[in-house]
């Protein structure tokens, strides 16, 4: 028997079980999520001038001692205008300090695009070159992390808050990041 005469079958099958696997993998409904390595893991240090006072520069370890959330955004993302009045809401109710992470923005974009919009954040950090958002794993806007009073970042997220996300994972996060204080 000629084993040549077989082996497009075999390739075809070999085929088959890889897209049923993909179809079978891909039903989880959070799919487009990409893990975090920094899950539980320290924040990475920087230090950042910040948007509203020249010369001034803020650093990771500053930042520590009380739990926050850094939401990556650029005045050229189309997503950040969507998500900004669900993270307007949120900001709102003060639970914790809401840090702007400008990411690859020009200045007077940035500025103008707060004075537009409104400036939720307790304070906005600029990473013009965007050399520290690589430190943090970040390949788009907006993303937004959660990180503790110890400096540990607890939960991110990709792309544009929701009402629901908020609800479903970024409170539940909250809570359990509240009662290790």
């Amino acid at each position: 028997m000629n084993k040549s005469r077989w082996l497009p079958l075999a390739v075809f099958a070999a085929l088959a079980v890889l897209l049923a696997a993909g179809v079978w993998l891909s039903r989880n409904p959070n799919r487009e999520a990409l893990p975090s390595p920094l899950i539980g893991k320290p924040a990475p240090a920087f230090s950042l001038p910040v948007l509203h006072e020249a010369g001034r520069l803020m650093s990771s370890e500053q930042l520590r001692g009380s739990p926050y959330l850094l939401n990556v955004w650029g005045s050229w993302c189309p997503a950040c205008r969507d998500e900004h009045p669900v993270l307007t809401r949120f900001a709102e109710t003060k639970r914790v300090r809401v840090i702007g992470f400008n990411w690859k923005d020009e200045h007077a974009d940035a500025m103008r695009w707060l004075e537009q919009y409104g400036n939720p954040y307790w304070m906005v950090l600029a990473d013009y070159d965007g050399k520290v958002a690589i430190d943090w794993g970040i390949y788009g806007a907006p993303e937004t992390f959660l990180v503790d009073a110890k400096g540990v970042v607890r939960w991110k997220h990709v792309g544009p808050m929701s009402e629901a996300t908020i609800r479903d994972e970024l409170l539940p996060a909250l809570t359990e990041v509240e009662k290790t204080r």
